[in-house]
């Protein structure tokens, strides 16, 4: 698929931010599947290059499936060379050729209520299981997780054990030994069991610690004539060691610690961390740091009795223990770019140390690798906290654009969009976004399944949306409370006159106006009562105004689509007898889907709470008759 002018100019938009420095930048598509690794003596240079002028056939299919990148600086090219073999080697990307044979806070949660535990990432800990974590994103969780599983064999599949032991076929990860084979019941629940004990030991940093347990198991199995246990275990074995291969750098292998550097620009501070595990950068985050940051944790200190709020130390120290708060594993090393006070150190170490259940020291190294890791993490810093200077600098210019071009009173640094989606005269929806400081603010996103409806009418949906949206308006909810600055409506003039007219009876003073698609349902115009506004000699502004449609568009239509999914199939139990809404939910919490509901037995479906087995031969025959 080719990349469309808005994402082109996205990416050279961001390229244009690069520092011209060595570093090395990785290429997503649109799943955010790392594509392409490679490394510059100049990022800014060398990634610029690829989103103008023209390529070679394989260069340009690579680009055209690009939607985003990530850079790590570095201090000299040889840094970065090396660090592009490690990641090329860790993601395997599509498009490397030459070195591809040298190979916001989820948790990794492994389960413990199961007879076959499994490993999962979560987006909370609950209060069973085993949590890891939490990491600096998804991508991070799915590299983590498919790396143990491949290299322990542990089921990737969706089925339910031991339910589905010697149900069906194995897949084809089983027939190529990358699975151990739990459905074919060719492994028990105690050797299944001791890989997930290396499972854990491996997500705590432990693995020279498997190793050796593996070692001695297999010897023991060897000396009993336990052959495929022995050769099981040599299999893992030799996946670990292969792993370690992968992941090895400048570092000693048994180097675990991460680096923490901070930086300020132009009053934008940003902290960087590097984790680094088994002498690899596995992971890495930045966080950008405001007055209301420092102050939330300066809070968060005074309360728990960790290092004081005195000095300008003490919330660089509170950032430091919040980071660590909820970590599941804390190395015994922590590097830091800047030097805390004496007090605040020994208080932090105490504190990290007690948590982790180990000496954990904390410190600002002069000399060495640790002190070259520390400068790295400094560049990182710098370059993110430059990067989003720039960012709000354009942005604030974009919305000073946008206030000018419709007379606004203020900078418009809250927006609120609107749509209506409906198939037919069921399940009208209308989605709110938000818009904060130029910035999607997801988090803020609202739908709102229309009530006072006698079909399908735009005005009379928008106007019920907007009406229960400003309901709440001045209340402790974070979404809610705060009316914006500007109100934008997927809609021409009447929309407006109407939105206009609910303002005016509420006597709530917010300019509001429509976004106008041409004939192709593409961005064409800003209305308001007074007519139209043309944007199109301001191309930075149409892009932002079409982006707001395009994105309120799409929130809309996927919560409209959720909804009619689900009352279609809620209610198309419902009609069978004695299958109530109640009924109808358990039975579809507990079999997913319909087809997997169809294809159970009488006694399968009975064994769910309060179905009988006249309910379930009632719900198959149903099913089956469709």
């Amino acid at each position: 698929m080719e990349q469309n002018m808005q994402v082109l100019e996205y990416l050279q938009k961001k390229a244009a931010l690069l520092p011209r420095t060595p570093g090395v930048y990785i290429m997503e598509n649109k799943e955010g599947t790392v594509i392409y690794v490679g490394k510059s003596r100049a990022l800014r240079n060398r990634v610029s290059q690829y989103f103008h002028g023209s390529h070679d056939i394989k260069t340009s299919r690579m680009v055209s499936h690009v939607r985003d990148f990530r850079y790590i600086t570095c201090d000299t090219e040889m840094e970065s060379l090396v660090l592009e073999n490690n990641l090329i080697k860790q993601y395997t990307p599509k498009y490397n050729i030459l070195l591809k044979d040298a190979k916001s806070y989820p948790y990794i949660k492994v389960t413990t209520d199961e007879k076959y535990p499994r490993i999962v990432m979560s987006r909370k800990r609950g209060e069973k299981g085993l949590y890891f974590g939490p990491y600096s994103n998804i991508k991070v969780i799915g590299n983590i997780i498919s790396t143990i599983e491949k290299t322990l064999g542990i089921p990737s599949c969706k089925k339910k054990f031991p339910e589905d032991i010697g149900r069906g076929r194995p897949c084809i990860y089983r027939q190529i030994g990358r699975c151990c084979g739990v459905c074919t019941g060719a492994i028990s629940v105690q050797e299944y069991n001791e890989l997930i004990q290396c499972a854990i030991q491996m997500l705590r940093g432990n693995t020279r610690e498997v190793e050796r347990a593996l070692e001695e198991r297999m010897e023991q199995a060897a000396q009993q004539e336990h052959f495929e246990e022995a050769a099981r275990c040599r299999d893992v074995i030799a996946a670990l060691h292969r792993l370690g291969d992968r992941q090895k750098t400048q570092l000693s292998p048994d180097t675990d610690c991460d680096v923490i550097a901070l930086s300020s620009h132009e009053g934008c501070d940003c902290a960087a961390v590097l984790y680094i595990r088994g002498g690899a950068i596995c992971d890495s985050e930045y966080f950008m740091f405001g007055a209301d940051e420092i102050t939330g944790a300066q809070a968060y200190n005074e309360e728990e009795g960790l290092p004081g709020t005195a000095g300008e130390d003490s919330p660089f120290a509170a950032f430091i223990v919040n980071l660590y708060r909820y970590r599941e594993y804390i190395p015994k090393e922590i590097y830091l770019s800047f030097s805390l006070t004496e007090s605040d150190r020994q208080i932090t170490e105490s504190y990290l140390s007690q948590r982790a259940g180990k000496k954990i020291q904390v410190r600002t190294p002069v000399r060495g690798i640790p002190r070259d890791l520390c400068k790295m993490a400094q560049r990182d810093a710098v370059r993110h906290s430059m990067t989003r200077r720039r960012r709000d600098d354009t942005d604030e210019k974009l919305l000073a654009s946008l206030a000018s071009l419709l007379h606004l009173e203020v900078l418009p640094e809250k927006i609120e969009a609107y749509d209506i989606s409906n198939m037919g005269s069921e399940n009208i929806t209308a989605g709110m976004i938000v818009i904060e400081n130029g910035k999607f603010a997801k988090k803020h996103y609202r739908h709102f399944k229309i009530k006072g409806n006698n079909g399908p009418d735009d005005y009379q949906a928008m106007e019920e949306a907007l009406r229960r949206r400003l309901s709440h308006a001045g209340g402790e909810d974070e979404s809610f409370g705060t009316l914006p600055d500007l109100i934008l409506l997927d809609g021409g003039v009447g929309h407006v006159s109407v939105i206009r007219q609910l303002l005016n009876t509420l006597h709530i003073s917010v300019p509001v106006f429509g976004m106008v698609k041409d004939d192709h349902h593409k961005t064409r115009t800003i209305v308001s009562e007074d007519g139209e506004v043309s944007i199109a000699r301001e191309p930075e502004v149409f892009r932002f105004i079409y982006r707001i449609q395009e994105e309120v568009h799409r929130y809309t239509i996927s919560r409209m689509s959720a909804a009619k999914g689900k009352s279609m199939k809620q209610s198309s139990l419902e009609k069978v007898p004695g299958i109530g809404p109640a009924k109808a939910k358990k039975l579809l919490l507990h079999f997913k889907t319909l087809a997997a509901l169809r294809s159970a037995s009488v006694e399968e479906i009975a064994a769910v709470p309060t179905v009988t087995r006249e309910n379930a031969a009632a719900v198959l025959e149903f099913l089956q008759s469709k």
